[in-house]
């Protein structure tokens, strides 16, 4: 019992290990996730103060019982059985594949990283890049929403700032659940974003398993009454202008919805976000997408180009000549309620054919895809490029340029447009607009007259498009119902 016990180097250094994480697991562990799960639950206790909307219980259940839950769901397990039998694969390799579909899904909600980590970031980046203003808001219409109705923002989709200004501006009433595509499957951001209650889509799936799972968990989220963020064009903005919209969220939303009232039935409210910017930083790189036969830069040439701008930008901070990109706004429109609009059309989607229901999901979302460019905000870059691509070839002098402008916003007022006028003077709105372009060298200036710069006409137009839409719009037409 007292001899001495000769180890090798190798198996003592293991055996302090295995010791050092047993310690961690067994006495550590426990009380590190009692600390965070009581700071998690004062955030909690706060948070559902603070909302218009309750927290809802779904969004802080653990993920392992989201994920089971999803796993278990009888048309998920239907959806299973038959694909096995359709491909002769064995069920327990279907059934491998649901789980790694629903843990691809199913987000990590943490509520004290988004509210004590994710909206500071998003505060700050924001503010760091743009003049971030919130334009128009429909509060009387907003106050009308009934408290557990579930909403659902539905925007238009420039840039991906998207994300971060939204979550930002909608932080002080709701908690949002994007749908985020697989560009942001790449670590620490995956895990980031799942912490940030967003949920990954595979854009363009052919897999019908796969749509099934991804359905009932969007089916599951609106039930529950979960704030969603959803984009109806499918993706960024190739040239500036609205793209159509894509039916797949809103159809898994739609499937089952009852607009009947009672036996906790919810009601999902629309609200149209319209989203613009002065500069947007993938304007070049979008509009590369118009033209396929060019060749695109590989990662590395992208990544070097990214480096160029930041340091470029970077110096000129240093310098003191650095100037934030211009204006962010997001304008909120008037809500759309489901309940009220089935009514109105006489609608029962879960009594509906897949045909029926298509056509009525097409008829949804093409009046949210009007509501949204209704408020799409004017921005001076906006307004100034639409001026300068209707005469590309023109000089025009300060003085015509501005009367020009001035004209241009009667105009669009008087078509119901919702035009952020930076300290309400029209004349320093116009200014900004047009130092934008001149500081970028897409608009020249030459013995006091202003013409556009001959490389410049995609990227001036890819400005001028955000609000075309609004440009041809009669004043006296209504917003199909």
């Amino acid at each position: 019992m007292t001899q001495t016990v000769a180890l090798p180097l190798w198996l003592a250094v293991v055996m302090g290990v295995l010791a050092t994480w047993a310690a961690l697991v067994l006495l550590l562990a426990p009380g590190m996730r009692w600390f965070f799960r009581r700071r998690i639950n004062r955030v909690i206790g706060q948070i559902n103060t603070r909302l218009s909307i309750e927290l809802p219980s779904f969004k802080v259940t653990r993920r392992q019982v989201l994920i089971d839950r999803l796993f278990h769901d009888p048309k998920v397990q239907a959806a299973a059985a038959s694909h096995a039998n359709e491909t002769g694969e064995p069920l327990s390799l279907t059934w491998r594949r649901v789980d790694r579909y629903a843990r691809e899904i199913v987000p990590s909600f943490n509520a004290y990283l988004y509210f004590r980590v994710g909206y500071a970031l998003a505060r700050g980046l924001a503010r760091l890049l743009y003049r971030v203003r919130i334009g128009y808001v429909d509060e009387a219409a907003l106050a009308r929403i009934k408290p557990k109705s579930t909403l659902v923002f539905v925007m238009n989709h420039r840039s991906n700032m998207d994300y971060v200004l939204v979550a930002f501006l909608a932080a002080e009433r709701v908690t949002l659940s994007y749908a985020v595509g697989e560009w942001a499957r790449i670590w620490p951001l995956q895990q980031l974003v799942r912490a940030m209650g967003a949920f990954f889509v595979r854009r363009n799936s052919g897999d019908a398993l796969y749509r099934t799972v991804l359905a009932r968990y969007v089916h599951m989220a609106t039930e529950a009454g979960v704030t969603q963020a959803v984009f109806p064009e499918g993706g960024l903005t190739v040239d500036g202008r609205l793209r159509p919209p894509k039916y797949g969220l809103l159809d898994y939303m739609l499937k089952n919805f009852d607009e009947r009232e009672g036996e906790g039935r919810r009601d999902i409210v629309f609200i149209p976000v319209g989203l613009n910017y002065d500069r947007v930083l993938e304007d070049r790189s979008q509009l590369l997408k118009l033209h396929p036969e060019r060749k695109r830069p590989g990662r590395i040439a992208a990544l070097k180009t990214a480096l160029a701008f930041n340091l470029h930008n970077l110096w000129l901070a240093v310098q003191g000549r650095w100037h934030r990109f211009g204006y962010a706004c997001v304008n909120f429109g008037t809500p759309l309620s489901m309940r009220d609009w089935c009514q109105a059309h006489r609608l029962h989607f879960p009594g509906l054919g897949d045909d029926e229901r298509h056509a009525a999901v097409v008829r949804v979302a093409e009046r949210l895809m009007a509501d949204i460019g209704s408020v799409v905000p004017v921005l001076p870059v906006a307004l100034v490029a639409s001026l300068m691509v209707e005469s590309p070839e023109r000089a025009w002098s300060e003085f015509d340029l501005k009367a020009a402008a001035h004209a241009r916003m009667r105009e669009l007022e008087a078509r119901g447009a919702h035009i952020y006028i930076p300290r309400q003077d029209q004349d320093y709105a116009f200014t900004v607009g047009l130092r934008m372009l001149t500081l970028r060298n897409l608009v020249l200036e030459h013995d006091g007259m202003f013409t556009a710069a001959r490389d410049a006409g995609e990227v001036m137009a890819y400005y001028a498009n955000a609000i075309a839409h609004l440009e041809v719009v009669r004043a006296d037409q209504r917003l199909p119902r």
